[in-house]
Protein backbone atom coordinates (compact mmCIF):
# COMPACT_ATOMS: atom_id res chain seq x y z
CA UNK A 1 0.00 0.00 0.00
CA UNK A 2 1.82 3.37 -0.84
CA UNK A 3 1.29 6.73 1.09
CA UNK A 4 -1.93 8.32 0.44
CA UNK A 5 -3.24 11.94 0.70
CA UNK A 6 -4.18 11.27 4.26
CA UNK A 7 -0.71 10.84 5.10
CA UNK A 8 -0.78 7.00 5.91
CA UNK A 9 2.44 5.83 6.04
CA UNK A 10 4.54 3.28 3.26
CA UNK A 11 3.98 0.02 3.26
CA UNK A 12 5.93 -1.78 0.37
CA UNK A 13 3.52 -3.98 -1.57
CA UNK A 14 3.84 -8.05 -1.12
CA UNK A 15 2.74 -10.64 -2.83
CA UNK A 16 0.24 -11.60 -0.35
CA UNK A 17 -1.93 -8.04 -0.98
CA UNK A 18 -0.74 -7.00 -4.65
CA UNK A 19 -3.36 -7.78 -6.57
CA UNK A 20 -6.96 -7.40 -5.17
CA UNK A 21 -9.76 -7.24 -7.41
CA UNK A 22 -12.12 -4.50 -8.51
CA UNK A 23 -14.71 -3.27 -6.27
CA UNK A 24 -17.83 -4.65 -7.84
CA UNK A 25 -16.44 -8.24 -8.51
CA UNK A 26 -14.93 -7.57 -4.35
CA UNK A 27 -18.22 -7.55 -3.58
CA UNK A 28 -19.47 -10.31 -5.60
CA UNK A 29 -16.75 -12.50 -3.70
CA UNK A 30 -18.55 -11.59 -0.61
CA UNK A 31 -21.97 -12.42 -1.73
CA UNK A 32 -20.25 -16.13 -2.65
CA UNK A 33 -18.50 -16.06 0.56
CA UNK A 34 -21.56 -15.37 2.33
CA UNK A 35 -23.64 -18.48 0.92
CA UNK A 36 -20.78 -21.11 2.01
CA UNK A 37 -21.27 -19.17 5.59
CA UNK A 38 -25.22 -19.18 5.33
CA UNK A 39 -24.49 -23.15 5.13
CA UNK A 40 -22.14 -23.31 7.91
CA UNK A 41 -24.45 -21.48 10.50
CA UNK A 42 -27.75 -23.29 8.81
CA UNK A 43 -26.03 -26.72 9.78
CA UNK A 44 -25.08 -25.46 13.41
CA UNK A 45 -28.32 -25.22 14.46
CA UNK A 46 -30.72 -26.89 11.84
CA UNK A 47 -30.52 -30.79 13.55
CA UNK A 48 -31.73 -29.75 16.86
CA UNK A 49 -35.29 -29.81 15.71
CA UNK A 50 -34.82 -32.85 13.76
CA UNK A 51 -33.66 -34.85 16.77
CA UNK A 52 -37.05 -36.57 17.35
CA UNK A 53 -37.54 -38.00 13.96
CA UNK A 54 -34.14 -39.21 14.03
CA UNK A 55 -34.30 -41.02 16.55
CA UNK A 56 -37.61 -42.45 15.61
CA UNK A 57 -36.68 -42.96 12.09
CA UNK A 58 -32.95 -44.40 12.70
CA UNK A 59 -33.91 -46.16 15.97
CA UNK A 60 -31.45 -44.05 17.42
CA UNK A 61 -29.88 -44.05 20.98
CA UNK A 62 -30.09 -41.16 23.40
CA UNK A 63 -26.43 -41.61 23.03
CA UNK A 64 -26.16 -41.89 19.40
CA UNK A 65 -28.42 -38.44 18.85
CA UNK A 66 -25.94 -36.51 21.04
CA UNK A 67 -23.10 -37.64 19.41
CA UNK A 68 -24.98 -36.88 15.71
CA UNK A 69 -24.93 -32.85 17.37
CA UNK A 70 -21.35 -33.58 19.03
CA UNK A 71 -19.45 -35.17 16.09
CA UNK A 72 -19.71 -32.32 14.30
CA UNK A 73 -18.58 -30.02 16.71
CA UNK A 74 -15.60 -32.10 17.44
CA UNK A 75 -14.11 -32.14 14.23
CA UNK A 76 -14.86 -28.51 13.43
CA UNK A 77 -13.20 -27.44 16.53
CA UNK A 78 -10.28 -29.40 16.46
CA UNK A 79 -9.58 -28.97 13.04
CA UNK A 80 -9.88 -24.73 12.64
CA UNK A 81 -6.09 -23.62 13.94
CA UNK A 82 -4.71 -26.92 11.47
CA UNK A 83 -7.23 -25.56 9.00
CA UNK A 84 -5.96 -21.93 8.59
CA UNK A 85 -2.34 -22.81 8.75
CA UNK A 86 -3.36 -24.93 5.87
CA UNK A 87 -4.87 -22.09 3.94
CA UNK A 88 -1.80 -19.74 4.78
CA UNK A 89 0.35 -22.37 3.28
CA UNK A 90 -1.08 -23.90 0.46
CA UNK A 91 -3.44 -21.03 -0.89
CA UNK A 92 -7.69 -19.92 0.88
CA UNK A 93 -9.31 -20.88 -2.59
CA UNK A 94 -7.78 -23.65 -2.43
CA UNK A 95 -9.07 -24.76 1.23
CA UNK A 96 -12.16 -23.54 0.90
CA UNK A 97 -13.03 -25.47 -2.24
CA UNK A 98 -11.61 -28.43 -0.77
CA UNK A 99 -13.57 -27.38 2.33
CA UNK A 100 -16.84 -27.48 -0.08
CA UNK A 101 -16.32 -30.24 -1.52
CA UNK A 102 -15.73 -32.55 1.71
CA UNK A 103 -19.09 -30.38 3.08
CA UNK A 104 -21.15 -31.17 0.25
CA UNK A 105 -20.44 -34.64 0.06
CA UNK A 106 -20.57 -35.42 3.70
CA UNK A 107 -24.38 -33.52 3.71
CA UNK A 108 -25.13 -35.85 1.19
CA UNK A 109 -24.03 -39.02 2.78
CA UNK A 110 -25.84 -37.98 5.36
CA UNK A 111 -29.16 -37.57 4.10
CA UNK A 112 -28.81 -41.02 2.85
CA UNK A 113 -27.27 -42.61 6.35
CA UNK A 114 -29.38 -46.08 6.63
CA UNK A 115 -27.93 -46.34 10.51
CA UNK A 116 -27.04 -44.00 13.48
CA UNK A 117 -23.74 -44.66 12.65
CA UNK A 118 -23.31 -43.92 9.35
CA UNK A 119 -25.05 -40.85 10.01
CA UNK A 120 -22.47 -39.60 12.91
CA UNK A 121 -19.37 -40.69 10.98
CA UNK A 122 -21.14 -38.78 7.70
CA UNK A 123 -21.65 -35.51 10.55
CA UNK A 124 -17.98 -35.69 11.19
CA UNK A 125 -17.07 -35.50 7.63
CA UNK A 126 -19.21 -32.42 7.45
CA UNK A 127 -17.21 -31.17 10.37
CA UNK A 128 -13.88 -31.37 8.86
CA UNK A 129 -15.84 -29.37 5.77
CA UNK A 130 -16.99 -26.96 7.21
CA UNK A 131 -13.09 -26.22 9.45
CA UNK A 132 -12.10 -25.29 5.97
CA UNK A 133 -14.60 -23.32 4.75
CA UNK A 134 -15.25 -21.05 7.63
CA UNK A 135 -11.83 -19.47 7.84
CA UNK A 136 -11.01 -19.36 4.51
CA UNK A 137 -14.37 -17.08 4.22
CA UNK A 138 -13.03 -14.67 6.71
CA UNK A 139 -9.51 -14.55 5.42
CA UNK A 140 -10.35 -13.86 2.19
CA UNK A 141 -12.39 -11.03 2.97
CA UNK A 142 -9.43 -9.84 4.50
CA UNK A 143 -7.43 -10.20 1.73
CA UNK A 144 -9.23 -8.00 -0.71
CA UNK A 145 -10.61 -5.77 1.37
CA UNK A 146 -8.71 -2.53 3.68
CA UNK A 147 -9.92 0.13 5.64
CA UNK A 148 -13.74 0.80 5.77
CA UNK A 149 -14.81 -1.32 3.09
CA UNK A 150 -13.32 -4.23 5.15
CA UNK A 151 -14.94 -2.83 8.17
CA UNK A 152 -18.44 -3.02 5.96
CA UNK A 153 -17.64 -6.61 4.67
CA UNK A 154 -16.89 -7.73 8.33
CA UNK A 155 -20.56 -6.04 9.20
CA UNK A 156 -21.33 -8.41 6.64
CA UNK A 157 -19.68 -11.68 7.27
CA UNK A 158 -20.84 -11.30 10.98
CA UNK A 159 -24.56 -10.63 10.08
CA UNK A 160 -24.60 -13.53 7.74
CA UNK A 161 -22.86 -15.98 10.26
CA UNK A 162 -25.88 -15.08 13.17
CA UNK A 163 -28.72 -15.17 10.27
CA UNK A 164 -27.66 -18.94 9.45
CA UNK A 165 -27.32 -19.95 13.32
CA UNK A 166 -30.78 -18.32 14.23
CA UNK A 167 -32.60 -19.45 10.78
CA UNK A 168 -31.75 -23.23 11.50
CA UNK A 169 -34.05 -23.99 13.66
CA UNK A 170 -36.71 -22.49 11.36
CA UNK A 171 -35.55 -23.97 7.91
CA UNK A 172 -35.14 -27.44 9.70
CA UNK A 173 -38.56 -26.83 11.00
CA UNK A 174 -40.14 -26.24 7.46
CA UNK A 175 -37.94 -28.99 5.79
CA UNK A 176 -39.07 -31.83 8.26
CA UNK A 177 -43.08 -30.33 7.78
CA UNK A 178 -43.07 -30.77 3.99
CA UNK A 179 -40.44 -33.38 3.50
CA UNK A 180 -38.09 -36.69 5.03
CA UNK A 181 -35.37 -36.19 7.51
CA UNK A 182 -32.61 -36.36 4.78
CA UNK A 183 -33.86 -33.18 3.27
CA UNK A 184 -32.04 -31.08 6.17
CA UNK A 185 -28.83 -32.27 5.02
CA UNK A 186 -29.32 -32.76 1.07
CA UNK A 187 -30.05 -28.98 0.82
CA UNK A 188 -26.77 -28.22 1.31
CA UNK A 189 -25.84 -30.01 -1.54
CA UNK A 190 -27.03 -27.32 -4.39
CA UNK A 191 -25.54 -24.55 -2.28
CA UNK A 192 -22.03 -26.46 -2.17
CA UNK A 193 -21.61 -27.18 -5.92
CA UNK A 194 -22.95 -23.80 -6.86
CA UNK A 195 -20.33 -21.70 -3.89
CA UNK A 196 -17.96 -24.08 -5.81
CA UNK A 197 -18.82 -23.26 -9.26
CA UNK A 198 -18.94 -19.25 -8.37
CA UNK A 199 -15.56 -19.31 -6.63
CA UNK A 200 -13.33 -20.52 -9.59
CA UNK A 201 -14.16 -17.29 -11.12
CA UNK A 202 -15.06 -15.08 -8.53
CA UNK A 203 -12.45 -16.34 -5.68
CA UNK A 204 -8.81 -14.69 -5.91
CA UNK A 205 -5.91 -16.83 -5.01
CA UNK A 206 -4.14 -15.79 -1.91
CA UNK A 207 -1.16 -17.34 0.32
CA UNK A 208 1.33 -16.79 3.16
CA UNK A 209 4.67 -16.05 0.65
CA UNK A 210 6.53 -16.59 3.59
CA UNK A 211 5.27 -19.70 4.86
CA UNK A 212 8.46 -21.55 5.25
CA UNK A 213 8.65 -25.00 6.89
CA UNK A 214 5.64 -26.73 8.15
CA UNK A 215 4.90 -27.31 11.53
CA UNK A 216 3.83 -31.43 11.45
CA UNK A 217 3.76 -31.70 15.41
CA UNK A 218 2.20 -28.18 15.88
CA UNK A 219 -0.91 -29.09 13.66
CA UNK A 220 -0.88 -32.51 16.01
CA UNK A 221 -0.44 -31.23 19.55
CA UNK A 222 -3.20 -28.24 18.12
CA UNK A 223 -5.73 -30.76 16.99
CA UNK A 224 -5.24 -32.95 20.10
CA UNK A 225 -5.52 -30.30 22.74
CA UNK A 226 -8.78 -28.67 21.11
CA UNK A 227 -10.45 -31.73 20.71
CA UNK A 228 -9.84 -32.86 24.57
CA UNK A 229 -11.41 -29.17 25.47
CA UNK A 230 -14.00 -29.78 23.33
CA UNK A 231 -14.98 -33.54 24.50
CA UNK A 232 -14.52 -32.38 28.14
CA UNK A 233 -17.38 -29.26 27.90
CA UNK A 234 -19.62 -32.03 25.54
CA UNK A 235 -19.34 -34.46 28.34
CA UNK A 236 -19.68 -32.31 31.46
CA UNK A 237 -23.11 -32.13 31.26
CA UNK A 238 -23.75 -35.51 31.62
CA UNK A 239 -20.49 -36.43 33.48
CA UNK A 240 -20.52 -33.84 35.95
CA UNK A 241 -17.88 -30.69 35.80
CA UNK A 242 -15.73 -32.87 38.53
CA UNK A 243 -16.52 -36.63 36.71
CA UNK A 244 -13.38 -38.75 36.09
CA UNK A 245 -14.34 -38.48 32.37
CA UNK A 246 -14.76 -34.93 32.42
CA UNK A 247 -11.45 -34.16 34.32
CA UNK A 248 -9.39 -36.09 32.35
CA UNK A 249 -10.28 -34.53 29.48
CA UNK A 250 -9.25 -31.16 30.82
CA UNK A 251 -6.35 -32.37 31.99
CA UNK A 252 -5.51 -33.79 28.67
CA UNK A 253 -6.40 -30.49 26.98
CA UNK A 254 -4.12 -28.46 29.44
CA UNK A 255 -0.91 -30.58 29.24
CA UNK A 256 -1.31 -30.67 25.21
CA UNK A 257 -2.05 -27.43 24.92
CA UNK A 258 0.79 -26.10 27.18
CA UNK A 259 3.56 -28.49 24.49
CA UNK A 260 1.78 -27.07 22.05
CA UNK A 261 2.65 -23.63 23.46
CA UNK A 262 5.99 -24.20 24.88
CA UNK A 263 6.73 -26.00 20.98
CA UNK A 264 5.18 -23.12 19.13
CA UNK A 265 7.52 -20.55 21.19
CA UNK A 266 10.30 -22.39 20.35
CA UNK A 267 10.18 -23.47 17.18
CA UNK A 268 12.14 -21.47 14.37
CA UNK A 269 8.57 -22.50 11.72
CA UNK A 270 5.11 -22.18 14.45
CA UNK A 271 2.04 -22.68 12.71
CA UNK A 272 0.61 -20.15 15.28
CA UNK A 273 3.25 -17.23 16.68
CA UNK A 274 2.07 -16.86 20.27
CA UNK A 275 3.35 -13.41 20.59
CA UNK A 276 0.37 -12.35 18.98
CA UNK A 277 -1.83 -12.82 22.32
CA UNK A 278 0.93 -9.88 23.87
CA UNK A 279 -1.73 -7.43 21.08
CA UNK A 280 -4.17 -6.22 22.79
CA UNK A 281 -6.31 -6.14 19.99
CA UNK A 282 -5.73 -9.26 19.72
CA UNK A 283 -6.13 -11.04 22.69
CA UNK A 284 -8.78 -8.67 24.03
CA UNK A 285 -11.08 -8.82 20.95
CA UNK A 286 -10.35 -12.78 20.77
CA UNK A 287 -11.97 -13.27 24.75
CA UNK A 288 -14.98 -10.79 23.98
CA UNK A 289 -16.04 -12.28 20.87
CA UNK A 290 -15.95 -15.99 23.32
CA UNK A 291 -17.50 -14.37 25.96
CA UNK A 292 -20.39 -13.27 23.38
CA UNK A 293 -21.13 -16.71 21.52
CA UNK A 294 -20.67 -18.06 25.08
CA UNK A 295 -24.06 -15.65 26.34
CA UNK A 296 -25.80 -16.15 22.42
CA UNK A 297 -26.00 -19.72 22.28
CA UNK A 298 -26.14 -20.61 26.17
CA UNK A 299 -29.33 -18.35 25.52
CA UNK A 300 -30.73 -19.83 22.59
CA UNK A 301 -30.34 -23.20 23.93
CA UNK A 302 -32.54 -23.04 26.80
CA UNK A 303 -34.92 -20.52 25.32
CA UNK A 304 -35.73 -23.29 22.53
CA UNK A 305 -36.93 -25.43 25.72
CA UNK A 306 -38.77 -22.61 27.24
CA UNK A 307 -41.00 -21.62 24.05
CA UNK A 308 -41.70 -25.09 23.52
CA UNK A 309 -42.65 -26.52 26.79
CA UNK A 310 -43.73 -23.97 28.95
CA UNK A 311 -45.37 -21.56 26.31
CA UNK A 312 -46.24 -24.48 23.91
CA UNK A 313 -44.91 -23.88 20.89
CA UNK A 314 -44.68 -26.38 17.87
CA UNK A 315 -41.16 -27.10 17.09
CA UNK A 316 -41.44 -24.70 14.03
CA UNK A 317 -43.44 -22.14 15.67
CA UNK A 318 -40.47 -22.43 18.29
CA UNK A 319 -38.14 -21.65 15.63
CA UNK A 320 -39.87 -19.12 13.56
CA UNK A 321 -39.94 -16.98 17.31
CA UNK A 322 -36.18 -17.25 17.89
CA UNK A 323 -35.83 -15.32 13.96
CA UNK A 324 -35.60 -12.09 15.54
CA UNK A 325 -32.12 -12.64 17.30
CA UNK A 326 -31.27 -12.83 13.50
CA UNK A 327 -32.90 -9.30 12.87
CA UNK A 328 -31.04 -7.80 15.82
CA UNK A 329 -27.52 -8.65 14.48
CA UNK A 330 -28.45 -7.20 10.98
CA UNK A 331 -29.75 -4.35 12.58
CA UNK A 332 -26.17 -4.32 14.62
CA UNK A 333 -24.36 -5.08 12.13
CA UNK A 334 -25.40 -2.22 9.67
CA UNK A 335 -24.82 0.07 12.67
CA UNK A 336 -21.59 -0.87 13.97
CA UNK A 337 -19.48 0.37 10.79
CA UNK A 338 -20.82 4.15 11.33
CA UNK A 339 -20.66 3.61 14.91
CA UNK A 340 -16.87 2.48 14.99
CA UNK A 341 -16.09 5.10 12.73
CA UNK A 342 -17.27 8.00 14.89
CA UNK A 343 -16.85 6.45 18.65
CA UNK A 344 -14.10 4.24 18.00
CA UNK A 345 -14.21 0.54 18.77
CA UNK A 346 -13.74 0.09 22.37
CA UNK A 347 -16.72 2.29 23.27
CA UNK A 348 -18.75 0.50 20.44
CA UNK A 349 -17.88 -3.01 21.31
CA UNK A 350 -18.35 -2.35 24.83
CA UNK A 351 -21.90 -0.66 24.61
CA UNK A 352 -22.85 -3.27 22.22
CA UNK A 353 -22.02 -5.85 25.19
CA UNK A 354 -24.04 -3.94 27.64
CA UNK A 355 -27.14 -3.84 25.17
CA UNK A 356 -26.91 -7.21 24.73
CA UNK A 357 -26.63 -7.94 28.95
CA UNK A 358 -29.98 -5.79 28.48
CA UNK A 359 -31.35 -7.89 26.40
CA UNK A 360 -30.44 -10.98 28.76
CA UNK A 361 -31.66 -9.25 31.93
CA UNK A 362 -34.75 -9.34 30.59
CA UNK A 363 -34.88 -13.01 30.50
CA UNK A 364 -34.25 -13.25 34.16
CA UNK A 365 -37.47 -12.01 34.65
CA UNK A 366 -39.52 -14.56 32.58
CA UNK A 367 -42.37 -16.24 34.42
CA UNK A 368 -44.03 -19.18 32.41
CA UNK A 369 -47.27 -16.71 32.33
CA UNK A 370 -45.02 -13.73 30.62
CA UNK A 371 -45.81 -14.86 26.90
CA UNK A 372 -43.60 -14.06 23.46
CA UNK A 373 -43.30 -10.28 24.03
CA UNK A 374 -40.61 -10.19 26.90
CA UNK A 375 -38.78 -12.99 24.51
CA UNK A 376 -39.35 -10.74 21.29
CA UNK A 377 -37.91 -7.67 22.98
CA UNK A 378 -34.95 -9.82 24.86
CA UNK A 379 -33.55 -11.51 21.12
CA UNK A 380 -33.96 -7.83 19.74
CA UNK A 381 -32.04 -6.40 22.35
CA UNK A 382 -29.53 -9.18 22.76
CA UNK A 383 -28.92 -9.66 18.78
CA UNK A 384 -28.65 -6.17 18.08
CA UNK A 385 -26.07 -5.84 20.58
CA UNK A 386 -24.08 -8.70 19.51
CA UNK A 387 -24.53 -7.33 16.13
CA UNK A 388 -22.78 -4.03 16.94
CA UNK A 389 -20.05 -5.62 18.96
CA UNK A 390 -18.45 -8.42 16.51
CA UNK A 391 -18.09 -6.48 13.86
CA UNK A 392 -15.06 -4.26 15.22
CA UNK A 393 -14.33 -6.79 17.51
CA UNK A 394 -13.45 -9.26 14.11
CA UNK A 395 -11.74 -6.44 12.33
CA UNK A 396 -9.35 -6.23 15.53
CA UNK A 397 -8.73 -9.50 15.35
CA UNK A 398 -8.33 -10.14 11.40
CA UNK A 399 -6.41 -6.28 11.93
CA UNK A 400 -3.93 -7.43 14.35
CA UNK A 401 -2.33 -9.80 11.74
CA UNK A 402 -0.17 -9.39 8.72
CA UNK A 403 -1.68 -10.01 5.53
CA UNK A 404 0.20 -13.38 4.96
CA UNK A 405 -1.17 -14.67 7.87
CA UNK A 406 -4.99 -14.48 7.49
CA UNK A 407 -5.97 -18.03 7.68
CA UNK A 408 -4.29 -18.47 11.08
CA UNK A 409 -6.22 -15.29 12.68
CA UNK A 410 -9.45 -16.20 11.04
CA UNK A 411 -9.57 -19.87 12.72
CA UNK A 412 -8.91 -18.14 16.23
CA UNK A 413 -11.53 -15.89 15.69
CA UNK A 414 -13.40 -19.39 14.64
CA UNK A 415 -12.20 -21.09 17.62
CA UNK A 416 -12.85 -18.56 19.88
CA UNK A 417 -16.74 -18.51 18.58
CA UNK A 418 -16.86 -22.26 18.82
CA UNK A 419 -15.56 -22.73 21.74
CA UNK A 420 -17.21 -20.18 23.52
CA UNK A 421 -20.56 -21.91 22.13
CA UNK A 422 -19.99 -24.77 23.08
CA UNK A 423 -19.05 -23.82 27.06
CA UNK A 424 -22.07 -21.69 26.67
CA UNK A 425 -24.29 -24.89 26.25
CA UNK A 426 -22.47 -26.61 28.84
CA UNK A 427 -22.48 -24.34 31.57
CA UNK A 428 -26.08 -23.07 31.40
CA UNK A 429 -27.24 -26.51 30.27
CA UNK A 430 -25.68 -27.62 33.72
CA UNK A 431 -26.68 -24.99 35.49
CA UNK A 432 -30.74 -25.29 34.41
CA UNK A 433 -30.70 -29.07 35.01
CA UNK A 434 -29.13 -28.68 38.84
CA UNK A 435 -31.36 -25.72 39.62
CA UNK A 436 -34.47 -27.48 38.09
CA UNK A 437 -33.83 -31.07 39.93
CA UNK A 438 -33.43 -28.87 43.29
CA UNK A 439 -36.38 -27.14 42.77
CA UNK A 440 -38.56 -29.67 42.08
CA UNK A 441 -37.03 -32.16 44.71
CA UNK A 442 -40.04 -31.83 47.19
CA UNK A 443 -42.80 -32.50 44.42
CA UNK A 444 -40.73 -35.38 43.17
CA UNK A 445 -40.59 -37.14 45.97
CA UNK A 446 -44.34 -36.82 46.84
CA UNK A 447 -44.49 -39.34 43.72
CA UNK A 448 -44.21 -42.90 43.40
CA UNK A 449 -40.48 -44.07 42.79
CA UNK A 450 -40.24 -44.65 39.04
CA UNK A 451 -41.61 -41.36 38.13
CA UNK A 452 -39.56 -39.34 40.55
CA UNK A 453 -36.24 -39.74 39.19
CA UNK A 454 -37.55 -38.97 35.58
CA UNK A 455 -39.69 -35.80 36.78
CA UNK A 456 -36.79 -34.48 38.22
CA UNK A 457 -34.27 -35.30 35.15
CA UNK A 458 -36.20 -32.93 32.74
CA UNK A 459 -39.23 -30.47 32.02
CA UNK A 460 -40.23 -32.52 28.94
CA UNK A 461 -40.57 -36.22 31.38
CA UNK A 462 -42.01 -34.09 34.09
CA UNK A 463 -45.17 -32.92 31.33
CA UNK A 464 -45.26 -36.70 30.46
CA UNK A 465 -46.05 -37.76 33.90
CA UNK A 466 -48.51 -35.02 34.11
CA UNK A 467 -50.34 -36.09 31.41
CA UNK A 468 -50.18 -39.78 32.83
CA UNK A 469 -51.40 -38.71 36.08
CA UNK A 470 -54.16 -36.46 35.06
CA UNK A 471 -56.43 -34.77 37.26
CA UNK A 472 -55.62 -32.18 40.11
CA UNK A 473 -52.66 -33.72 40.43
CA UNK A 474 -51.28 -33.42 37.37
CA UNK A 475 -52.00 -30.29 36.71
CA UNK A 476 -50.30 -29.32 39.95
CA UNK A 477 -47.21 -31.17 38.91
CA UNK A 478 -47.18 -29.69 35.33
CA UNK A 479 -47.33 -26.37 36.90
CA UNK A 480 -44.61 -26.77 39.47
CA UNK A 481 -42.56 -28.35 36.82
CA UNK A 482 -42.40 -25.47 33.95
CA UNK A 483 -42.04 -23.11 37.22
CA UNK A 484 -39.04 -25.04 37.99
CA UNK A 485 -37.22 -24.53 34.32
CA UNK A 486 -38.48 -20.87 34.64
CA UNK A 487 -36.31 -20.42 37.84
CA UNK A 488 -33.91 -22.13 36.53
CA UNK A 489 -33.76 -20.92 32.83
CA UNK A 490 -33.75 -17.00 35.25
CA UNK A 491 -30.13 -18.49 36.66
CA UNK A 492 -28.70 -19.52 33.84
CA UNK A 493 -29.75 -16.50 31.98
CA UNK A 494 -27.76 -14.69 35.11
CA UNK A 495 -25.00 -16.07 34.14
CA UNK A 496 -25.52 -14.75 30.51
CA UNK A 497 -25.88 -11.20 32.06
CA UNK A 498 -22.69 -11.46 34.14
CA UNK A 499 -20.96 -13.20 31.12
CA UNK A 500 -21.88 -9.97 28.54
CA UNK A 501 -20.68 -7.42 31.31
CA UNK A 502 -17.16 -9.30 31.77
CA UNK A 503 -16.80 -8.83 27.96
CA UNK A 504 -17.74 -5.08 28.07
CA UNK A 505 -15.20 -4.89 30.41
CA UNK A 506 -12.50 -6.35 28.42
CA UNK A 507 -13.42 -4.11 25.91
CA UNK A 508 -13.04 -0.90 27.95
CA UNK A 509 -9.73 -1.88 29.81
CA UNK A 510 -7.88 -3.77 26.68
CA UNK A 511 -9.24 -2.90 23.72
CA UNK A 512 -7.12 0.14 22.06
CA UNK A 513 -9.97 2.87 21.66
CA UNK A 514 -9.28 2.82 18.05
CA UNK A 515 -7.03 1.09 14.98
CA UNK A 516 -3.59 2.10 14.47
CA UNK A 517 -2.82 2.79 10.88
CA UNK A 518 -3.80 0.28 8.39
CA UNK A 519 -0.07 0.27 6.98
CA UNK A 520 0.89 -1.29 9.90
CA UNK A 521 0.12 -4.49 8.77
CA UNK A 522 2.76 -5.59 6.43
Amino acid sequence: MTATSRGLPLRPPSPASAARPAPRRAWLTVLILSMSLLMIGLDNTILNVALPTLQRSLSATSTQLQWTVDAYLLAFAGLLLAAGNLGDRIGRRRVLQAGLVIFGAGSALAALSGTAGQLIASRAVMGAGGALIMPSTLSVITYIFDGGQRARALAVWTAVAGIGIALGPVTGGFLLSHYWWGSIFLVNVPIAVLTLIAGLFLIPESRDPDAGRADPLGVVLSIAGLLSLVYGVIEAPTNGWTGPVTLTAFAAAAVLLAIFAAWELRSSHPMLRLHLFRNRRFSAASATIALAFLALFGALFFLTQYLQLVLGYSPLQAGARTVPVAAGLLTGSVLSTPASRLLGTKLVVAAGMLLAAGGLGVLTTLTPASGYGAVLAALLLAGTGIGVAMPPATDSVMGSLPLAKASVGSAMNDTARLVGAAFGVAIMGTTISEVYAARLGTVAAHLPAPAAAPVRGSLQAALRVAQLLGGPRGHALQAAARQAFTDAMSRAALIGVGVTLAAALVALVLLPARAPGHAARS
